[in-house]
């Protein structure tokens, strides 16, 4: 085999199915987590949680604890009044009435799992024994757990400052809803429930906080956000920032609950610092159920006016976001902006009005999870083009069709929307390629047969978009986030050539290690395996936002293609001097300067990277080293879309359903790595799948008491019952950043839920049956159906 190297010809690593270069290390048991660190003399930390949804404390007897022997301390709530701050959000919808948020419940808790008191021992089973004996007397108080409830006249109120149990009323729209309601054919009413979701990551969380010897503090955490972490702990604790150092080590699993503010973190903080001591906590799973954040949990009331041929005129849409007991970090925006800003979905629907209500109850606070927002709008708007088209007796593809926002409407606003802009997208184009790979035709031929000989097959279609990418900083302070919207890179190539990448981005299992390596090495024109890539450690990392709201590529990514741009521009400046040449002459090919048209030898970069260090042919004015720091603030937001299509069996004898075929195109502009990229649907689709059909976290209506408190009661997806899904990518560049990307890491999530609820109703439609709210368990199946026979009957 003869193999050609074609000299000048750059090569190309973005785009290419790399496989993940971490994967290795992890699967070999060489991960490194929280848990997995030990530091000499580790005090542990147990917390003693609130039996009770909603109560006044009338006492708290910590004696008996403080005698557990190896207990160095035992704490109530009122000893940190005065110590550690008050827990506050991180995005505050401009009008938000904010509940005060003690790290440590006073004189009155809200939700079963609120922090009540803290023991702290040499060893966990001890701290777990003093918590034990801590006895707290309580006077209960009337609980409310549901949205609706509680706006009800008469209901428990939470909040001296939130009344009505509402912190937040957003309003958002355009055109003129009453007039298309008017003028309609039809107007429709629909009442959806986007369950509650607890984020079940393989590895809960877990906090190591530890006293170095100059007088700082190290803080390991599974953390999203580092910096952004030390900011909130270092401001709540009242630890100077430069003495707190966060290093998130390996995570198992982010999914957005890893990037709030929790109380465990502060009291680890506070405690190391007070005890001058290593302290450690760490979550079990059913712990983990009543304390970590949950997601979703929204009522939406939905009216559509439409016209016979299908053409939806106007939407009117009232959600009730459930936020639980207090404001998590960006608890106000989650049913406000990110959810009926994208109410509309991928449909040219002019006529559009919206109000969200955030409300508290007394339950786990709600917060990010994966998707935050754009799941519950992208259900609206397909819940709300299903029952047209099945209100019709039209085709949902067709119906689909004839709504979509056109190619050559793009950049679009929808409903004349001054905040919600969709800067790319073909909607039409990832409908045709998910039908072809479907094969929907012959599917939909075959249904009839089957029904009739007691078999029920149905075809579930959905589309979605998104803005995602968060930023620009100017515009989050318009809407209330107490962040920015950067992202910042450092590159700094060594004397031999080879590259490390500081990235404020935070992997938790998304393979930034390649394919930041990826986009730096097409710049750089490097072997991708001559680069290393740090993240998660505050003290190496010059800063960052870290990872959410699908933001890596789009944001990080670009800050490091334009970063590793820097060190190609000067790198390019010290060649031209070593070659004698103006800089205007000299290129940069696969990896070498040249001089076009010349019999100058060319440099390695190699070569310059080894002289930007010996200095002795720099230019006049030019510092030596070959060392970029980049502070990336995107102009704009990515808009991904997508259509997903699923085929699914329900047994009408147990409501079981069976996925037999899934297909997902997802436009999510340029592809770094096809593989990846796939893998990160793959993922997004079965957490989907889990609000479908598995996942939904209840709470006694009367006392508040959680439910599914633990993963015997609480349902995920298993591999056994996961169909193979198959992906396909179209790519419109997103023209707002650099890289031509956009998100993919929430498109799973958003495409999912409704493609599976629209396959099931439709398998489901010979019995009369137009509706069910997630998840569509077995029982609730054939409850269904036994009803609708019933009622035939």
């Amino acid at each position: 085999m003869t193999i050609i190297i074609l000299m000048g010809a750059p090569m190309s690593y973005v785009g290419q199915p790399l496989r993940r270069r971490e994967d290795r290390r992890l699967l070999t048991g060489r991960g490194r987590y929280v848990d997995d660190i030990r530091v000499p003399g580790t005090l542990h930390v147990a917390i003693l949680r609130s039996p009770h949804a909603h109560a006044v404390i009338t006492a708290v007897d910590v004696t008996a604890a403080r005698a557990i022997p190896g207990v160095r301390l035992v704490l109530a709530g009122a000893d940190f009044v005065g110590r550690i701050g008050s827990i506050r959000p991180n995005w505050v919808i401009p009008g938000t009435a904010v509940p005060d948020r003690p790290v440590v419940a006073t004189d009155r808790v809200r939700f079963v799992g609120e922090c009540v008191a803290v023991a702290v021992a040499e060893t966990r089973a001890a701290a777990e024994d003093a918590r034990d004996l801590i006895d707290v007397m309580y006077e209960p108080l009337p609980a409310v757990v549901d949205e609706e409830a509680a706006i009800a006249d008469g209901a428990p109120q939470l909040h001296d400052n939130v009344p009505n149990n509402i912190t937040t009323r957003y309003k958002v729209g355009g055109g003129d809803y009453a007039e298309a309601a008017r003028s309609a054919d039809h107007v429709l009413r629909l009442r959806l429930v986007n369950n509650r979701l607890i984020p079940t990551c393989m590895e809960t969380r877990a906090i190591l906080a530890a006293p170095e010897d100059d007088g700082s503090l190290t803080v390991y955490m599974g953390s999203q956000v580092p910096h952004m972490h030390r900011r909130w702990i270092a401001e709540t604790v009242g630890i100077p920032e430069h003495l707190l150092r966060i290093v998130a080590p390996d995570i198992g699993g982010g999914f957005g609950a890893k990037m709030h503010l929790y109380p465990e973190e502060l009291l680890c903080a506070w405690l190391a610092r007070t005890l001058q001591a290593p302290v450690k906590w760490w979550e079990s799973r059913s712990e983990s159920h009543q304390a970590t954040s949950h997601g979703r949990a929204h009522t939406e009331h939905l009216e559509i006016a439409i016209r016979n041929d299908g053409r939806i005129l106007g939407l009117k849409v009232e959600t009730l976001g459930n936020v639980g007991a207090y404001l998590s970090n960006m608890a106000s925006g989650g049913p406000t902006v990110n959810t009926v800003n994208f109410g509309t979905g991928t449909y040219r629907i002019d006529n559009y009005q919206a109000v969200a209500k955030v409300i508290v109850t007394n339950t786990v606070p709600v917060d990010a999870y994966r998707g935050y927002g754009r799941p519950e709008g992208a259900y609206i708007a397909e819940r709300a083009v299903e029952a047209t088209a099945r209100h019709l007796g039209l085709d949902p593809v067709d119906v689909r069709r004839l709504n979509f926002v056109q190619p050559t409407e793009f950049p679009y606003r929808p409903y004349g929307s001054k905040g919600v802009f969709y800067d790319s997208g073909n909607y039409q184009g990832c409908l045709d390629k998910a039908l072809a790979m479907f094969d929907y035709a012959a599917r939909r031929a075959e249904q009839a047969p089957l029904r009739a000989s007691g078999r029920y097959r149905g075809i579930g279609v959905a589309a979605y978009t998104e803005m995602c990418g968060m930023g620009p900083s100017r515009r989050l302070g318009m809407i209330g986030f107490d962040r920015g919207g950067w992202e910042s890179a450092r590159i700094n190539i060594d004397s031999g050539g080879k590259a490390t990448l500081f990235s404020g981005s935070m992997s938790q299992g998304h393979g930034h290690v390649t394919v930041l390596a990826q986009i730096a090495a097409d710049t750089l024109q490097i072997p991708v395996d001559d680069i290393t890539v740090v993240q998660g450690d505050t003290r190496q990392v010059q800063a960052g936002h870290g990872t959410f709201n699908s933001r890596s590529m789009a944001v990080g990514g670009s800050s490091t293609k334009v970063c590793a741009g820097r060190i190609v521009t000067k790198a390019t400046k010290i060649a031209a001097n070593m070659m004698e040449v103006d800089e205007k002459d000299v290129a940069y090919q696969a990896g070498r300067f040249v001089v076009p048209g010349t019999d100058i030898a060319p440099l390695s970069f190699a070569t310059v990277a080894r002289m930007a260090y010996v200095g002795h042919a720099l230019p006049a004015g030019l510092d030596p080293g070959l060392d970029e720091t980049l502070f990336y603030d995107p102009t704009g937001l990515g808009a991904p879309s997508g259509v997903h299509m699923a085929y699914v069996e329900v047994d009408p004898e147990t409501g079981v359903v069976e996925i037999l075929d899934y297909v997902a195109v997802d436009d999510a502009g340029i592809i770094i790595n096809p593989l990846l990229a796939e893998g990160q649907i793959h993922g997004g689709v079965v957490q989907g799948i889990g609000q479908a059909l598995y996942e939904d976290v209840h709470y006694d209506r009367e006392t508040g008491q959680l439910l599914t408190g633990s993963l015997l009661d609480y349902a995920v997806p298993r591999a056994d019952t996961m169909p193979a899904i198959r992906s396909c990518f179209q790519e419109t560049p997103s023209p707002t950043n650099p890289l031509g990307v956009k998100g993919i890491g929430e498109s799973g999530t958003i495409g999912a839920p409704p493609t599976i609820v629209h396959a099931v109703l439709d398998a489901l439609a010979p019995f009369g049956i137009t509706h069910l709210d997630m998840p569509l368990t077995p029982s609730k199946i054939w409850a269904a159906i036994q009803q609708a026979q019933e009622a035939k009957s």
